[in-house]
């Protein structure tokens, strides 16, 4: 009997993922490296982390499926695994130790403790374990401090990448892959669509980002869940996930729902779907964007507000926008209010003085070009 159908799902979306990476390494089925890829340098382990000692290696233990895990060989290229402890990314850990060592690579894990909640430093260390147990190698804990900018939600994130980052460093890591689910997904449109971010916060979470892979965006929650009870995978569910002061969790518990009952399911899917559509538009301007910024800069680095007002509006405010973060703007912070307004200095000239953006940036026009300086410069 082969296994249940939500585990043979992940598995051969997580396979999919990890062959690209492979390919990518140079790494050959059966834990071997070709000569052209270089051993990760050995790098010390971290207080409060350890190791699957090497009695548990190998044969000693087996996979939640009941077959025996035979590893990659030592210093074959690594891929980090970002556990919370969930379902999701608890199904993404137990399927990528089992297909991971069948294409030569090795697998290890992070856990981020946010220290928002009481015990959740003993949470983090009861997910380490597991994934040891799991055969996932090296595996950390990793403690963070939670700043206030942005909102809590957007100051967690910030320090869980932050530390992602580090890990992946540390250990020369190919990729970090990441639980989220079409849900996930569904509801990071229907987030953009609130805020009026724009094609590009419409489009959602790609697949691949950097160093950061998602190989089950084209799955749905459920089936993590199912995964994780077939192979008896124990999971934790953050009581954030539910908490209403929380907007993702507003959106998930009410906004969703609502939608799934009135227009019919489905719903989840046909965002999904969308921000596919809205990333393949939003890419093609982004690459229109970057030909005509070459185009219409001038010697001294401005812009040449002429050619910009000939540019469709959509290819002109990426422009604009390229031009912002070149000069200092924080992405994060500089929204389509602000391209609108700067986009007015090309479109509806009347005289007006230095814009102010984000970061102690400022647009200023003058003689046929739009310039944008650190305030003061």
């Amino acid at each position: 009997m082969g296994p249940h159908p939500a585990v043979a799902a992940i598995r051969l979306a997580v396979r999919r993922t990890l062959a690209e990476l492979a390919a990518e390494a140079g790494a050959a089925p059966g834990g071997q490296v070709r000569p052209r890829t270089p051993a990760p340098v050995p790098v010390p382990v971290l207080a409060g982390t350890a190791t699957v000692p090497g009695t548990l290696i190998g044969n000693a233990r087996r996979h939640p499926s009941g077959l025996p895990r035979t590893p990659a060989a030592p210093g074959s290229p690594l891929v980090l695994v970002a556990v919370s402890g969930g379902a999701d990314s608890m199904a993404l850990a137990t399927a990528t130790a089992f297909e991971a060592p069948k294409l030569g690579l090795r697998v290890g894990a992070v856990t981020v403790d946010h220290g928002l909640q009481d015990g959740s430093a003993e949470r983090a260390e009861q997910v380490a374990v597991r994934l040891r147990e799991l055969g996932l190698d090296p595996v950390e804990a990793v403690a963070v401090r939670v700043g206030r900018e942005g909102g809590p939600e957007s100051a967690a994130r910030d320090a869980r990448y932050a530390a992602l980052d580090l890990a992946a460093e540390r250990h020369g890591a190919l990729a970090v892959l990441l639980g989220h689910t079409r849900d996930d997904q569904a509801e990071t449109v229907l987030l953009g669509l609130a805020r009026g971010s724009g094609a590009r916060s419409l489009a959602g979470m790609p697949a691949q980002k950097g160093r950061y892979r998602r190989p089950l965006l084209e799955l749905d929650r459920a089936a993590t869940r199912q995964a994780c009870t077939a192979q008896s995978i124990p999971v934790w569910d953050d009581p954030h996930n539910a908490d209403p002061a929380y907007t993702r969790s507003r959106v998930r518990h009410e906004v969703l729902p609502v939608l799934e009952k009135h227009l019919g399911g489905g719903v989840v899917e046909a965002l999904a779907r969308t921000a596919r559509l809205f990333r393949d538009d939003a890419d093609a301007l982004d690459q229109w964007a970057a030909l005509a910024e070459r185009d219409l800069r001038t010697p001294d680095g401005a812009l040449d507000v002429g050619k910009l007002a000939e540019l469709p509006p959509a290819v002109r405010r990426r422009v604009l926008r390229r031009a912002a973060l070149r000069a200092g703007c924080p992405a994060g912070d500089l929204f389509a209010r602000h391209l609108e307004t700067v986009d007015l200095l090309v479109t509806g000239w009347r005289g007006q003085g230095p814009l102010h953006l984000p970061g102690g940036v400022e647009a200023v026009r003058r003689c046929g070009t739009l310039v944008f300086r650190r305030q003061g410069d």
